[in-house]
Parts: structure tokens; C-alpha cells; sequence
């Protein structure tokens, strides 16, 4: 893909959009850029523009269609009517992650699914890099494709987490290997429908070739469909039994019939990364790292932050962040990782989840259910009589009802099942929020 000296509109200008636009500069593009947002409340971005003299224009404005081609930031919806117009005008309308794909440089590993990309995408990563195998990470889970090009090497592993808004406008990337860990309800505020949700992942296996590997979930009914559209070879995972793969028998990882390692020293907490774990072996198996290597690296590796990730112990009372919950089978996977005596923060701003689906583990683990955010109205709703509900408001005051009722044994989580843009930028954010307030906390 030829960029240079053509008209090209970059909408969105977090740390995608900015690295796309730097990206387009050095190759001799006539960059624009947009935003919803003025261009004063754009810190990150307004240096940046600055800097390469690009011209900055509002996002609602439309009259897109004079433009040779628009690059969507994956927060940026597709269907925008603005978009539709200028692709009715001929203008070629992608995502970041198509431009990057024809310049970047070695092979690609591509991690997508509901849940358990971030973790599996940092798993994959460390096990090549403890095998010696050349790599670096990025996409989804921080450093955005465009900006990975530059350090890209002929022989260096590029290992991506990639979302359903990044996919749902890629075509032409072709990963030598992509892992499909789950498909279950999320998005739905952007994408309308499961089924368009699932198709947007499924760009990442329809794309491949023959001679390419798709890692696929067993269990999963979406992904066993990924399956029926890839012509690449497939390696299947299961946590529920034995398959042409990686599969758990009894109390061990096997790939086929040669153990990996015990389930038991998997270092991240919950079944479901267990799943996570089979899925970065499969990977890092085609990218040439051997079993033994494997398993010793998966020993090494420490939870993601915001990735069920403990925090401090108070008056006996744990307390384990996990942000990055923002679906309901999240938070069921988190909840599922427990035995029991938590208490449950909950809510943020509403993907169009149905929260019913958390009655059931609530009532049998739960002491309560704090709820934050705008969503806290519909989660009540939907929850109420399965376990107590507290009206929180804000994370700060459900982590002081929760310190003020827990005892000794007890659990604090949380996993909030919804986006944080209600009250913080981001997860992160919120999650930092989190464990700050529970560093603060005194012993009682």
C-alpha cells in the first residue's frame, strides 16, 4: 500500500490515531486529523500535531469525501454516516491494523476473543522471549501496530492482541498463526449483534492461507465455526477433554499425549487461564519453541495488571483487581476463580449486557454486590434477591462499605462486568483507582 502524496483523514487521536498519523507523515502522506474533541482537550495528541505541522479538523463536521482514504482509530465506529457517505464517494475507508499490515515485518501471531487476550497476548510473548525466539508485542494490549513497523525485523516474531474493533476493518493481514480463545456477549453497543460481533473476529481466520496455523477453542462454538472458514491448518485447545492438541487431563496440560505441565503450576489464578495457557503453547509450538522451554516460562509469568491481580491483604480481607472485566462472562470467568465470601463491585458504563446471567454465581459466592456507575439502575434490576445489593455510587465509596463490612477471610473484587468511560478514561484508570483506595485502607 502506496502512501505517499496521498490525502488521507486519521480519525481518532488517542495512542493509535496519534502513532498512525506519525506513521503516515514519515511515509509522505497529506495527512488530517480528527476528533470529536477540540483539539485544546487532546493533550497526548496536540504536541504531536504540532510537531509534524498536521492540520486538525472536528470529526462531525463530515464532508469526508474528498479525502483518498480514512483510517479509523479502533474506538471510531464504521458505520458512521459520515464514513458511509464517503465510501458512497469512492473514498477507501480501513482500520489501522489494515494499513500496518502490508509494511509490517516478520511473521504474526494474532490473540483474539471476548476474553483472555491481553493475558494470553503477554503470555505468548514471554514464553518466545524466554526461548530465546526474537519478538515483540503490541496491538490492542499498548503499542499500536503502526508504531511496532519501524522495529519490526524479517525474523522477529510480532505477537498482537486484536479486538473486534480493530478486525471488523482488516481484510488483508494474514497471520501465520491466530488464536481464537472465546466468543461470548460483548460490544453490543457498537457492534448491534452476536453475530456481528463474531464475524468481526473472524476477519483474522478467513484472511489466512493453507500453510498458516489457527489455535481455536474447542469449546467454543464460535470458534469451532472459525474453523469451518480457515484454510489454515488448526491446533484445538479444551479444558473439558481430549482433542487433536493442547487438552487437560486430570490435573496436567497435554499437547496430544506428551505432558506440558500441571495445571497446578500455571501461576495466574482461575480455570480460565488455564485455557489461556494451553493457547500461548500452541502458539509458541509453530513459532519453534520446544515443550520443556515452554512450561518453564509459563512458571515465570505473572498475572497482567488489571488481570485478576492481587493487590494487598487487609485484616485478613484480600482484595484482587480485575478492571479489565468490562463483559459479564468476564466477570463470570473472575467469579468462577474464587471459592466463595466476596464481595463483588460491579458496574460502569452499559455495553447492553444482560447482567441476569450473574445471579446464579452471585448467589452462591457472593456476601454482596457494590454497585458503581451508570449502570448500577440496570444491574440492580436484574440481580436484585441474589445476593444483597449496596447503591456504592462511586469506587470510592464501595471500597468503604466493603472494607467496613469484610472479615478475615473474606475477598474484595473488582470486576465490574461493564466499560469505565462512565466515570474514568479507561480501565486502567479505574483499575489504578482501585488498588490506590486499597493501599490507603488501614488494618482495622
Amino acid at each position: 500500500m502506496n502512501v505517499s502524496g496521498r490525502k488521507i483523514l486519521v480519525i481518532g487521536m488517542e495512542r493509535t490515531g496519534v502513532a498512525t498519523v506519525e506513521f503516515l507523515a514519515l511515509h509522505g502522506a497529506r495527512v488530517t486529523a480528527a476528533d470529536t474533541r477540540q483539539l485544546a482537550h487532546l493533550p497526548f495528541a496536540a504536541p504531536v500535531l504540532h510537531r509534524l505541522n498536521i492540520p486538525f479538523r472536528p470529526q462531525n463536521d463530515g464532508g469526508f469525501q474528498h479525502f483518498d482514504m480514512i483510517v479509523l482509530s479502533p474506538g471510531v465506529p464504521a458505520d458512521l454516516p459520515a464514513l458511509n457517505d464517503a465510501r458512497e464517494h469512492g473514498v477507501a475507508v480501513i482500520g489501522e491494523v489494515e494499513l500496518a499490515a502490508s509494511y509490517l515485518q516478520g511473521p504474526v501471531i494474532g490473540i483474539t476473543g471476548s476474553n483472555g487476550k491481553t493475558t494470553t497476548t503477554a503470555l505468548t510473548g514471554h514464553i518466545l522471549e524466554s526461548c530465546g525466539i526474537p519478538v515483540q508485542v503490541g496491538g490492542n494490549i499498548g503499542t499500536p501496530v503502526t508504531a511496532m513497523i519501524g522495529s519490526s525485523l524479517p525474523e522477529q516474531w510480532n505477537v498482537l492482541e486484536l479486538s473486534s474493533f480493530q478486525l471488523e476493518t482488516t481484510r488483508s493481514l494474514r497471520a501465520d498463526v491466530a488464536v481464537g480463545l472465546n466468543v461470548t456477549q460483548n460490544h453490543l453497543d457498537r457492534h448491534y449483534t452476536l453475530a456481528n460481533y463474531a464475524k468481526a473476529k473472524g476477519n483474522l481466520f478467513a484472511s489466512q492461507k493453507p500453510e498458516q496455523t489457527a489455535v481455536l477453542n474447542a469449546d467454543d462454538a464460535h470458534c469451532v465455526a472459525f474453523g469451518e472458514i480457515t484454510p489454515a491448518r488448526k491446533i484445538w485447545f479444551s479444558s473439558t477433554r481430549r482433542v487433536d492438541g493442547l487438552w487437560i487431563d486430570g490435573e496436567t496440560i497435554r499437547y496430544d499425549s506428551e505432558p506440558v505441565l500441571p495445571t497446578a503450576e500455571v501461576p495466574i489464578r482461575g480455570r480460565h487461564n488455564f485455557e489461556n495457557a494451553m493457547a500461548a503453547t500452541a502458539a509458541a509450538l509453530t513459532a519453534g519453541a520446544g515443550i520443556d522451554a515452554i512450561a518453564a516460562a509459563i512458571r515465570t509469568f505473572r498475572a497482567v495488571e488489571h488481570r485478576l491481580e492481587f493487590v494487598r491483604t487487609v485484616a485478613g480481607v484480600d482484595y484482587y483487581n480485575d478492571s479489565k472485566a468490562t463483559s459479564v462472562d468476564a466477570t463470570l470467568k473472575a467469579l468462577d476463580s474464587f471459592a466463595g465470601n466476596l464481595w463483588v463491585i460491579l458496574g460502569g458504563k452499559d455495553k447492553g449486557s444482560d447482567y441476569t446471567l450473574l445471579r446464579e454465581p452471585l448467589q452462591l459466592k457472593a456476601r454482596a454486590a457494590l454497585l458503581i456507575g451508570a449502570a448500577a439502575p440496570k444491574i440492580q434490576s436484574q440481580i436484585e434477591g441474589a445476593a444483597p445489593v449496596i447503591a456504592a455510587g462511586t469506587i470510592e465509596q464501595a471500597v468503604a462499605e466493603a472494607s467496613s463490612r469484610a472479615v478475615a477471610g473474606d475477598t474484595v473484587l473488582l470486576a465490574p462486568a461493564c466499560a469505565s468511560f462512565d466515570q474514568f478514561q479507561n480501565y486502567e484508570v479505574r483499575g489504578r483507582a482501585f488498588k490506590s483506595l486499597v493501599q490507603a485502607l488501614e488494618s482495622k
